[in-house]
């Protein structure tokens, strides 16, 4: 079984170090016209630092709420607010009852793709941009996956990749085809030892997904893609149980590139259907 985390604790040290990076740019780069962050929210930043600072880690406790009156100077509505702002974020968690209290937690990885994708649905995404990451990015980890992956992995794969053996007779069902596609790709980004590897693939994944939804990118159904994209995740499965990282480099290239070419296509024609419909 391989190992599926970088990291031993569930919240990594260097994300605090990068979110004080930014904070010291942020601020080196602020113009006497910018406004100034809130107290709360400073103080959010420096109970993180303090957190560093000390190394600590996923459910380690923090402070109570006297002591961080004391620690930072600040009001008890001060540290409540900011309080509330790093659980908003998803890095601590507070707890009731005995033994209860503030403790170090982690963003989860789906929490973390969906306040991505909150982002980058103002970004106006093509079909375009996602497949000049997936190009570079899934052969390689297909590569990397070749021989690593053990027997219930590779099992699972499978079944993946066999969940519709025959081509979709509707819309509907073309849509589910979509999704359990990208489902095994999501599924083999999460076998990559790399913990930042495997996230942006299934971030991509992830983006693909709504896209099919909301864009409707599965109607018509297309045989073409279906029959292309099965067979290639087959002889994926069979070149990652051989080891052979060149052929699944390969295997994944051509799909991508196929996989390209079909939702473009399906978004051309959804493009002039609109069009259609519009006159």
């Amino acid at each position: 079984m391989m190992n599926r985390g970088l990291y031993p604790c569930r919240f990594p040290v260097y994300v605090f170090i990068m979110i004080k990076e930014r904070q010291v740019m942020s601020n080196k780069s602020r113009t006497p016209e910018q406004p100034k962050r809130s107290r709360p929210v400073r103080v959010a930043e420096e109970i993180k630092t303090w957190v560093v600072e000390r190394d600590l880690q996923q459910g380690d406790k923090l402070p109570n709420e006297t002591e961080m009156i004391a620690q930072f100077g600040v009001s008890k509505g001060t540290v409540r607010e900011a309080m509330r702002i790093l659980e908003a974020q998803g890095l601590i968690i507070t707890r009731t009852g005995p033994g209860g209290g503030s403790f170090v937690d982690k963003v989860s990885a789906e929490r973390a793709r969906s306040l991505l994708a909150n982002y980058f649905y103002f970004q106006n995404l093509s079909i375009a941009d996602i497949y000049q990451m997936r190009r570079a990015l899934e052969p390689e980890l297909a590569a990397s996956l070749a021989g690593q992956l053990d027997e219930a992995q590779l099992g699972e794969m499978e079944s993946l990749a066999a969940r519709y053996p025959e081509p979709a007779q509707s819309a509907e069902e073309e849509k589910e085809q979509h999704i359990a596609s990208l489902e095994f790709h999501a599924r083999l980004a999460e076998f990559s030892g790399n913990a930042l590897l495997g996230f942006v693939i299934s971030f991509m994944a992830r983006v693909l997904t709504d896209m099919t939804i909301y864009r409707k990118l599965y109607d018509p159904p297309n045989l073409e893609l279906w029959r292309r994209g099965r067979a290639h995740q087959m002889q994926l499965v069979q070149a990652l149980r051989d080891g052979d990282a060149a052929a699944a480099r390969r295997i994944m290239a051509s799909h991508m590139q196929g996989a390209e070419e079909q939702m473009r296509s399906q978004e051309a024609q959804l493009a002039r259907r609109f069009i259609g419909e519009q006159r």
